[in-house]
């Protein structure tokens, strides 16, 4: 009875953040944020901060990161957007996504001081909190009364107006940048990467994967006007070999402090071995100060248990069935490697489904190569672009491709293209929201036990 009281008060939660602006009604007006925590007695300054910005790689770097961290024995906060099933996803704490009571529990503290500031700002002629600063502000709440050691912070977009940045990180760490939300962010990488580089606190230490020169280039010299150190991937780490293994690949590292030798990572795909290394920099970084290696077994141990849901995720089997949240062209990109790197069929039959506001010529430009056939289709967003613009989007590129308005149909007619052939599989991928879905449906109909007429 308690478990299901406490779910209620999680799902109001929810409910009352969804009544405010959406996720991608972003204003650089970070100082909302701030105030709001200044109100709480900033909680968000209780604990030791990774801060993750990047257009592409961010989850499963913060996720790998936040595994090496409670493997040294450490409390640990992780915060990702978006989710791909229930929103608690969001914030995990050990590990594990957040319990309803806390949630809830931190709702009620947070809203008077919501209802205070929403005063100020509508008398002023502003906008309300929106959803993000509000989940920001429950998110770092919630860490403080667990209480957590370290957090490993994602950015919600950008970086120095994101509202995570009210947040002092002692590590920032740059994933790879690209062109995304070039409306908001810039339209050049240069332009990105200045947007970005404003999570690198003063004094501070950042890591960054390999860059774009012109990215390179603001990046290193963000870090030089704040005091802070800044390491880059090849230069002062890398990824010093990969190579298959059966559930996933053993990586070698060069780290900033040390090398780590033929270690197992349980995940799929050459660019999560970019990321780990990433991710081992990173904690170096914060635990050793960049000079003491990470022992042994603690690294054997948190590799092996990072996950990245979502992210070339086997959801079904006979025929295989996989799912990846690659929303951008550059995902799409690393997605396509992976699939020739990490499978052997002959053909891939491609369940598609885009958000309005992403590249979906761009996506469907790196997915074509490899995909046999498309099933255009719509992820259960009102941000969805169309399935049949989907369609006329691949039959420009020269694809071939039938239209399934909902996720379920598209899904079923993919499956049974599959089935016919044991050299044939399935990958569902353009959006989150749709990766979310697939799961979702994957379970309810159990596509592990295999397709069925």
């Amino acid at each position: 009875m308690t478990d299901e009281r406490d779910r209620t008060r999680a799902d109001a939660v929810y409910a009352a953040l969804l009544e405010r602006q959406g996720e991608q009604w972003v204003q650089p007006r970070v100082e909302r944020t701030r105030r709001v925590l200044e109100l709480l007695a900033d909680p968000q300054k209780t604990y030791r901060v990774i801060h993750v910005t990047g257009t592409n790689g961010k989850t499963s770097t913060a996720r790998i990161a936040e595994s090496l961290l409670r493997a040294h024995g450490l409390r640990t906060g992780l915060f990702t957007s978006p989710h791909l099933e229930r929103f608690t996803e969001r914030i995990m704490i050990d590990g594990e996504p957040i319990a309803d009571a806390a949630v809830a529990d931190a709702w009620d503290e947070i809203e008077p001081f919501v209802t205070m500031v929403d005063a100020e700002l509508v008398a002023a002629d502003d906008a309300a909190l929106t959803f993000f600063e509000l989940l920001t502000i429950l998110a770092f709440v919630a860490f403080a009364d667990a209480p957590i050691d370290v957090l490993v912070l994602e950015v919600g977009m950008g970086g120095a107006w994101d509202s995570t940045n009210t947040a002092d990180g002692d590590v920032a760490v740059f994933a790879p940048i690209d062109i995304d939300h070039a409306d908001r962010l810039g339209e050049t990488i240069a332009d990105i990467a200045a947007v970005k580089a404003g999570i690198i606190k003063p004094g501070a230490a950042a890591v960054s994967a390999r860059q774009h020169p012109e990215a390179e280039a603001v990046l290193r010299t963000a870090a030089a006007a704040a005091g802070a150190t800044i390491a880059f991937e090849g230069t002062d780490f890398a990824l010093a070999e990969q190579r298959l293994a059966v559930g996933g690949q053993q990586i070698t590292v060069r780290g900033v402090a040390a090398t780590y030798e033929q270690e197992y990572l349980p995940i799929l795909g050459e660019h999560q071995a970019f990321n780990a290394a990433l991710a081992i920099a990173a904690v170096e970084s914060l635990v050793g100060g960049g000079t003491q290696p990470i022992a042994a077994d603690v690294l054997t141990e948190g590799l092996s248990q990072a996950t990245s849901p979502g992210r070339l995720h086997l959801a079904g089997i006979a025929p295989t069935v996989l799912v990846d949240a690659a929303h951008n062209p550059h995902g799409a990109r690393a997605l396509v490697a992976a699939m020739r790197e990490s499978f052997d069929f002959d053909e891939w039959g491609v369940v598609l489904g885009v958000l309005a506001d992403k590249d979906a010529a761009g996506i469907a430009g790196e997915l074509l190569p490899i995909a046999a056939h498309v099933f255009a289709t719509a992820p259960d967003s009102d941000r969805a672009s169309d399935a049949d613009h989907i369609a006329d989007v691949i039959e420009a590129g020269g694809g071939a491709v039938t239209v399934h308005h909902a996720l379920a149909d598209a899904a079923s007619a993919a499956r049974e293209w599959a089935a016919a052939s044991d050299r044939r599989a399935v990958m569902i991928t353009g959006s989150v929201v749709l990766a979310g879905e697939a799961l979702r449906l994957a379970a309810e109909e159990d596509w592990k036990s295999g397709w069925t007429s």
